[in-house]
């Protein structure tokens, strides 16, 4: 996993902090401070000029935001991590770094609703566009790629419809054309699933979800090249200012350290209920990476080591009997995030996408009847019979 450890349980737990170095704490302090002093004037100086190291200011630099950047360097085999306020603000900054007005993106077919909102804002606002593609084959891509293309954003699995892309083959077109890949890996976290050994240029994540995994901070990550990552920091991070807190880059650390133990779980979870759901006469059609039976089954098989613990499913019915459907469930919650211990579920079309234009929606597969799951780690067979009574009724 690093030059230090070589197993991603031992070191999503040790990596990126030593007790030895801060009294003995076998938990990393926080350091709930706005600002640090010098011990002189010309060593401010040298600090703000870059000629030593140390701490200035935590918007910059955070003793406890950096053991989390460090640790997420280590798990996605990255030379750098840096630590936001949140996913869009780690993708908005990436986004904005990497490219100036009048630049291009090419993203894959389907995206997170926020994300979309995003791309559309730096459209209208600067005149950077992007083309929507299927990247299930390079020649979709290839034919829309133009001089002013800078970057190609992939989610992997997509949100909602959970469609895997094959970046080892996305990854050797941008090659080929000198342009950056962008992957947001929330879904799969590196625990699963680990874009730059492929190849990718800068990782995402929207550290809210499985990475902290207890829905009680919000936080986002990106890692990547040191050069680019030290770019990143220096502009989009530093200066628009979405950093993250000491006490919830703590939080983030904690949760963590039991990744590998929840997302084995969930997934282990998820392929029951997928299972289930394919054989309950009110459900059409189940979208899970590890279904056997999935489109992109063998795509997953090769860059994740599971299909996650995220599904969608489509019911019978449109919008009216999806939301009755909700109305009915017992104890799994209706809440827009996932990743967290209890399971989750949501109507994209009018929750986390509703922001995409319905045309654009039904393009990317988002219909009315698609339901996301995100499966919690409570027994597969309470969830089953919570989802089984509500189909019911």
């Amino acid at each position: 996993m690093s030059k230090k450890f070589k197993h991603m349980e031992t070191a999503i737990i040790h990596e990126g902090y030593d007790s030895k170095e801060l009294l003995g704490s076998l938990t990393p302090p926080i350091f709930q401070t706005s600002t640090f002093t010098f011990d002189t004037a010309e060593q401010g100086a040298a600090r703000f000029a870059g000629e030593e190291e140390g701490h200035v200011y935590s918007r910059i630099g955070n003793p406890t935001v950096q053991v989390l950047e460090q640790k997420l360097a280590a798990l996605e085999k990255a030379e750098k991590g840096l630590a936001f306020s949140s996913g869009m603000a780690a993708i908005s900054a990436v986004l904005i770094a990497l490219t100036k007005a009048n630049d291009h993106i090419i993203c894959s077919s389907g995206l997170y609703g926020c994300t979309f909102g995003l791309l559309s804002m730096m459209d209208e606002k600067y005149n950077i566009q992007t083309d929507y593609v299927d990247m299930s084959d390079v020649k979709n891509i290839e034919v829309k790629i133009k001089p002013e293309t800078k970057v190609f954003y992939i989610e992997t699995p997509i949100n909602p419809t959970m469609e895997v892309i094959d970046l080892e083959l996305v990854i050797n077109l941008a090659r080929k054309h000198n342009v950056l890949v962008v992957v947001d890996n929330t879904f799969s976290t590196p625990y699963l699933q680990r874009p730059i050994e492929l190849g990718a240029d800068v990782v995402v994540h929207s550290a809210t979800k499985y990475l902290s995994g207890h829905g009680d901070v919000i936080a986002g990550l990106a890692a990547g090249k040191k050069e680019l990552m030290e770019q990143i920091a220096a502009t989009t991070q530093k200066d628009i200012g979405g950093v993250l807190s000491p006490f919830d880059a703590w939080l983030v650390i904690r949760g963590l350290k039991t990744l590998p133990l929840r997302m084995d779980r969930h997934s282990d979870n998820a392929l029951e209920i997928a299972e289930k759901l394919k054989q309950h006469p009110k459900v059409k059609r189940v979208f899970y990476p590890g279904d056997p039976d999935a489109l992109g089954y063998s795509v997953m098989r090769k860059q994740m080591k599971s299909g996650g613990g995220t599904l969608s499913f489509e019911i019978d019915g449109g919008k009216e009997e999806a939301q009755g459907f909700l109305n009915k469930l017992q104890f799994i919650s209706i809440a827009v995030s996932l990743g967290d211990t209890e399971t989750l579920i949501q109507h994209p079309a009018t929750m986390t996408h509703a922001v995409i234009p319905d045309e654009r929606r039904r393009k990317m597969g988002i219909t009315d009847s698609l339901i996301r799951l995100s499966v919690g780690i409570e027994a597969w067979q309470d969830i089953w019979e919570d989802l089984d009574q509500a189909l019911n009724r």
